[in-house]
């Protein structure tokens, strides 16, 4: 386990920044606990200090996960940001989208949302920006990119989709159902 490189921390910044903005300063410089990243295995985890710290005695090997898996560095570099960062996402999120009961089976088979199944948007949410999904009962259920700005939205018809599809809590169940077959 290892700190980020100056290439790498500025990736999982710049993909951060997409859908918490200018809230990634208050995920680096929290006043509860020291957090930092790490990478190991190529997957980016956001842990307390005092965690690693602790980790640091287990050999390399032996370790699975410390703190909480943000994403991965694909082997093209790129990195990509996994279902498991969506408690940290979601409560520093810059734009929320609320969907109706009857369309939140849709988006936890991974598929996009159509204007028919939105119940609510955060004002002002510009289009091609991240959000993250929430039920009408705010729980959060995915993150996504915006198609269509709020004000696109009002005036888009029932079937258009106004969110992209990225990642959802269903995704770990559909990805083991791939392995047993």
């Amino acid at each position: 386990m290892r700190q980020l490189k100056e290439q790498e921390m500025k990736s999982v910044i710049e993909k951060l920044m997409k859908y918490i903005g200018d809230n990634v300063r208050k995920l680096i410089e929290r006043t509860d606990h020291h957090y930092s990243f790490r990478l190991h295995n190529d997957r980016v985890f956001y842990a307390r200090e005092d965690v690693i710290t602790a980790a640091i005695t287990v050999p390399r090997k032996k370790i699975i996960s410390v703190g909480t898996c943000i994403g991965k560095f694909t082997k093209t570099g790129k990195f990509k940001l996994l279902i498991t960062a969506l408690p940290v996402i979601a409560d520093y999120a810059q734009y929320k989208v609320w969907l109706k009961p009857s369309s939140e089976q849709s988006f936890l088979y991974g598929n996009h949302v159509t204007k028919g199944g939105l119940g609510r948007i955060t004002e002002n949410t510009p289009a091609y920006a991240g959000v993250v999904v929430y039920s009408m009962g705010d729980v959060p259920l995915g993150f996504g990119v915006s198609a269509r700005s709020t004000a696109d939205c009002r005036r888009a018809q029932p079937i258009t989709n106004v969110l992209l599809h990225q990642s959802d809590v269903g995704e770990y169940i559909r990805s083991e159902s791939e392995l047993l077959t």
